[in-house]
């Protein structure tokens, strides 16, 4: 279980004026700026949930993650991950959990996996048996058992995103920290991770916080969304509810001799809508169209608007 209260991080970083005469300045008057990450944000996750962790760039999803996962220590507020505070790094508590970042490897490039997986074995203390029930499963259920001996260098993007899923995975964390795991991917290879990462979901039910910028992500792995906009949350619900308000809205794209745009209309305002675009344009082309999530989770992100 994860519990967030009140939970707070700003950074403070220097700035300097361009150019020679900028640095030469900033040798003796340092200009410093203060900026929010998080802005008192509560949180809770039971066992067994997965939620998507959905934003803009800069607008705290890492940093949140990084935070849960005892790499960065906050600067006010607390959480709790299994009852510990990730930034005090019990073992016990690194013991149970895992972070898989899209583009940092922690396989070594110049081994096969196998080897990798050795090493972590020891470090993890995982029996025996154990690890290789685990080897076993993952390897089936990601479809790398021949891959598993090849240098992962020779590896293709794909396959080394899926043997350090099985790094990641190897000691069965009670804890996901998914932070953009399909970056990169092609889509083939996304929906093979996210058909995996499903599976294991199902059979283990750990607590796992994904982060994504891919909606079918989202849409496939999380009933549960958390939709944050500068260091806040604007959105904590149900991928469902927001899908509901899809059937209350319809969207236009109007071609004129002029140009493009979309309406967005309430359904039951939609032929009086479409009457006044008529009168007011010399419409070329329409389309009506229901909103996509997409389009829906873009505007709560812009708007901070609740449905």
């Amino acid at each position: 279980m994860i519990a967030v209260k009140g939970l707070r991080k700003t950074f403070t970083t220097h700035v300097k004026e361009p150019g020679l005469a900028g640095s030469f300045k900033a040798l003796f008057n340092r200009q410093t700026v203060t900026k929010d990450a998080l802005k008192s944000i509560d949180l809770e996750i039971q066992q067994g949930e997965i939620i998507g962790l959905i934003g803009a760039n800069g607008a705290g999803k890492t940093t949140l993650v990084k935070i849960l996962a005892g790499i960065v220590h906050p600067t006010a507020g607390e959480a709790t991950v299994l009852g510990f505070r990730p930034w005090e790094r019990n073992n016990e508590y690194r013991r149970q959990m895992c972070l898989i970042m899209g583009q940092k490897a922690q396989v070594w490039w110049d081994l096969p996996a196998l080897d990798s997986f050795l090493l972590l074995k020891e470090i993890y203390q995982i029996d025996d048996r154990l690890y290789r029930e685990n080897i076993e499963f993952l390897a089936e259920t990601l479809m790398v058992k021949d891959q598993l001996k090849t240098q992962v260098r020779k590896l293709s993007l794909g396959e080394r995103m899926k043997v350090e899923l099985m790094a990641a995975l190897l000691h069965r964390p009670r804890v996901i920290f998914l932070d953009e795991p399909t970056i990169g991917l092609d889509l083939s290879a996304q929906k093979a991770v996210r058909e995996f990462l499903k599976k294991y979901q199902q059979e283990f039910r750990p607590v796992t916080i994904l982060t994504s910028h891919y909606m079918e992500d989202i849409k496939e792995l999380c009933p549960r969304i958390v939709i944050m906009k500068e260091g806040s949350f604007v959105y904590d619900g149900s991928l469902t509810q927001v899908q509901r308000m899809l059937g209350d809205e319809k969207c236009l794209s109007i071609t004129t001799r002029e140009s493009t745009f979309k309406v967005t209309v309430p359904r039951q305002d939609l032929g009086a809508r479409t009457a006044e675009i008529f009168s007011q344009n010399d419409v070329l082309d329409l389309n009506i169209q229901d909103p996509s999530i997409e389009d829906v989770i873009e505007s709560i992100m812009k708007n901070g608007v609740s449905v």
